[in-house]
């Protein structure tokens, strides 16, 4: 789904998902993930998404409640695998998604300002981020961790536009997870529900270009 505010705008910024958008898919990275280690398929996420533990770890990790290194501990634990660099094996399958990235570089070379947005996967000893490339060329980067707060709460996106020095109207923002746009739409920002990379960045290029074309 794609939630438009009209193309007529003159859009000034971008905002960025990670896991999902910039990277390829987090489900087939957590599949990978389960196969690699011998687990029973949708282990690893009945363990984030249905254990009460693993949920409540997931939560304190994004919000930088807990170190990384306590979360490999606790989802170790629950799946019955080693905890050590947990985060790192759970991400090995994890690569730039070509197709938004080059779209995200356009979009800077036009003048757009960038923003990276993402509900943490941790720093440390682990940093995501950096390993794939991906923490670098930004105008802002807001993470949850550092933020203490997370998406979808409002006030996270509220604090992107404030590091952007833009209005919601005059921004883009891409997410993979529907429930993350709604915050979004509330602050006036165009949305686009990520699912087919080659399509974000034709609708990404499209009203960028467009806008681009009116500064």
């Amino acid at each position: 789904m794609t939630v438009d505010r009209g193309d007529a705008l003159t859009y000034r910024g971008l905002i960025l998902d990670f896991g999902g958008v910039l990277t390829t898919e987090m489900q087939r990275t957590g599949e990978a993930f389960e196969r690699t280690e011998g687990l029973p398929p949708g282990a690893y996420f009945r363990a984030l998404g249905e254990n009460p533990e693993g949920m409540q770890a997931y939560a304190d990790l994004e919000l930088g409640r807990m170190t990384q290194g306590e979360w490999n501990q606790v989802v170790g634990r629950i799946l019955g695998i080693d905890p050590r660099g947990l985060m790192q094996r759970a991400l090995a399958q994890l690569r730039p998604e070509p197709e938004v990235v080059m779209a995200f570089r356009r979009a800077r070379e036009a003048g757009i300002k960038v923003a990276l947005l993402s509900n943490s996967f941790g720093l440390a000893p682990y940093n995501p981020y950096e390993a794939l490339g991906l923490y670098e060329g930004f105008d802002a980067v807001v993470l949850s961790e550092t933020e203490h707060i997370r998406k979808p709460s409002p006030a996270i996106y509220q604090r992107t536009l404030d590091a952007l020095g833009l209005a919601g109207p005059e921004c883009v923002f891409v997410d993979d997870q529907a429930a993350n746009l709604h915050p979004a739409e509330a602050l006036g920002i165009t949305t686009i529900h990520h699912t087919d990379p080659g399509a974000t960045a034709a609708r990404l290029d499209a009203l960028l270009a467009a806008a681009t074309l009116r500064t």
